[in-house]
């Protein structure tokens, strides 16, 4: 059993994380705004919590073997967030951080960048550049054991199949040119990190 606080515990990925920790037996503090959204159950605890308060934060996170951020920086008016869970997770003594990424940040050929197209839905820029510049201080940080989870392009609702396929840099797609996963099974696979810890102080994206 490991002990997990995870940060945006009811967000559309944060749930994922949440349920799946949760099945694979694991005691889990869930950080949140509103823990009435929470479910109920025996191995959960909930606490209110703004990951834009570090010292809030730390307090928090503190006692717990790893910490996995579900945070949105698309959300982050301030854009102090990533600062402030990395100052927080450092403050607390809590070694061990996965991040879930996007798939902006991702190659798609040497030094492109898939938000830097002019392609890219506007909609999902500033988001992704924030979520770009969350990479770029994990990538300055020497003292965290930090892994940075980017999914695929289409990331949305769908099977848990627990397979999937794992990549660094670069876009994964697959035999058609699609790049995708399901929610259920990115959880899978921030899950697997925790487990068995393949990667330290980098990238790593995964898809089908």
């Amino acid at each position: 059993m490991v002990r997990i606080a995870i940060i945006g515990a009811t967000g559309l990925v944060g749930t994922r994380i949440l349920s799946e920790s949760l099945d694979r037996g694991h005691a889990v503090t869930a950080i949140v705004r509103n823990p009435d959204k929470l479910p109920t159950h025996p191995k959960l605890g909930a606490a209110r919590g703004d990951a834009t308060k570090p010292a809030e934060l730390a307090a928090l996170v503190a006692g717990h073997d790893a910490v996995i951020s579900a945070f949105n920086p698309g959300a982050d008016a301030s854009g102090t967030g990533a600062g402030s869970i990395i100052a927080a997770v450092k403050r607390s003594g809590v070694e061990r951080l996965l991040v879930v990424g996007g798939a902006g940040t991702l190659e798609i050929a040497p030094g492109q960048r898939l938000v830097d197209q002019p392609d890219f839905p506007a909609a999902w820029k500033d988001g992704a550049l924030r979520t770009a510049d969350f990479l770029d201080q994990l990538r300055g940080e020497t003292e965290l054991d930090w892994a940075f989870v980017s999914p695929a392009a289409m990331l949305a609702p769908g099977e848990r199949t627990g397979t999937y396929r794992v990549g660094a840099d670069q876009l994964l797609t697959d035999g058609d040119g699609e790049s995708r996963i399901s929610l259920e099974d990115y959880a899978v696979a921030m899950l697997d990190e925790i487990e068995r810890p393949q990667h330290h102080r980098q990238r790593f994206s995964v898809a089908y």
